[in-house]
């Protein structure tokens, strides 16, 4: 999630200490899990989907019964289980599948649409990255580029909006997010993103700059989409698992909604066998 972006020369959020040993903590396990990628890598986000899916169901419909979270637990699990054996995201959509029937039948009523939305939104936290990942010739870079323009973008976002200030984003969802931090984060995550690349010896062309720039977009958007959930349920946060963060889903909001558009658009360029390549050769 893109931290709060106060008016210039406001540096003293007192979160900002935890945001940093929270993060030292988790990028070096990420980027291990990332390197032995296979099922520890599945497994490691399959668990924060589940912890996203367990957080969304608080958030929006707390009297859920339980029956209800086992089924999408399991439909997660399906799902992931599938797209690695059979290296076909399809297979995993008929997991998911069979999951939203189960969220219309146990959802209370007036909330199957949240529960519905609650299981695709954990999906994309774990799909995009395994997806990515597969690719056996270039997965680990994609994965590496990827946390370099989410990462990049929220700490690019986070000192642009605090430094420069000015015009709110949009004041109605998230009132402390300036255009300034927009455009920061953007511009860092799309240079670090490429930077990942060309370390890896891949060349570094206008296509790939382009859509770098479109995914680090993409992952404010993804923060900004939580906020309206949030906001619809006045919550400030999704938990507390994260010090300095939130929850998992708040940690990962635009994350899931990059490493998504990431594998869509490699997949439509690389196929199933390639994905990683499609997002990064150009």
């Amino acid at each position: 999630m893109t931290p709060d972006q106060r008016p210039a020369g406001a540096f003293s959020d007192p979160d900002l200490l935890r945001r940093v040993a929270s993060a030292l903590a988790l990028i070096p396990v990420a980027i291990a899990v990332a390197w032995l990628g296979g099922w520890p890598f599945a497994l490691f986000w399959l668990v924060a989907a589940i912890a996203v899916l367990f957080e969304w169901n608080r958030l929006v419909h707390a009297d859920a019964p339980p029956v209800l979270f086992a089924g999408e637990i399991a439909a997660l699990v399906a799902a992931v289980v599938l797209i690695r054996y059979f290296l076909n995201p399809g297979f995993g959509l008929i997991a998911l599948g069979i999951g939203t029937g189960f969220a219309l039948a146990f959802s209370p009523a007036g909330v199957s649409r949240w529960a519905i939305g609650g299981l695709l939104y954990a999906a994309a936290v774990v799909a995009g990255p395994v997806i990515l990942r597969d690719d056996a010739a270039y997965g680990f870079v994609a994965i590496l580029w990827l946390f370099a323009v989410v990462w990049g973008t929220d700490v690019g976002a986070y000192f642009a909006g605090r430094t420069i200030g000015g015009p709110k984003l949009w004041p109605r969802l998230s009132p402390k997010k300036t255009w300034a931090g927009f455009a920061g984060g953007t511009l860092i995550g799309a240079l670090l993103g490429c930077a990942i690349v060309g370390i890896a010896g891949l060349p570094v062309g206008p296509g790939l700059v382009v859509v770098t720039l479109a995914i680090a977009a993409l992952s404010q958007a993804g923060d900004l989409l939580e906020s309206a959930i949030k906001r619809r349920f006045e919550a400030k946060d999704a938990g507390g698992l994260i010090p300095g963060h939130g929850g998992v889903m708040d940690r990962l909001d635009g994350f899931l909604v990059a490493a998504l558009a990431a594998a869509l658009i490699g997949l439509a360029r690389g196929g199933f066998a390639n994905p990683a390549a499609g997002i990064l050769i150009w």
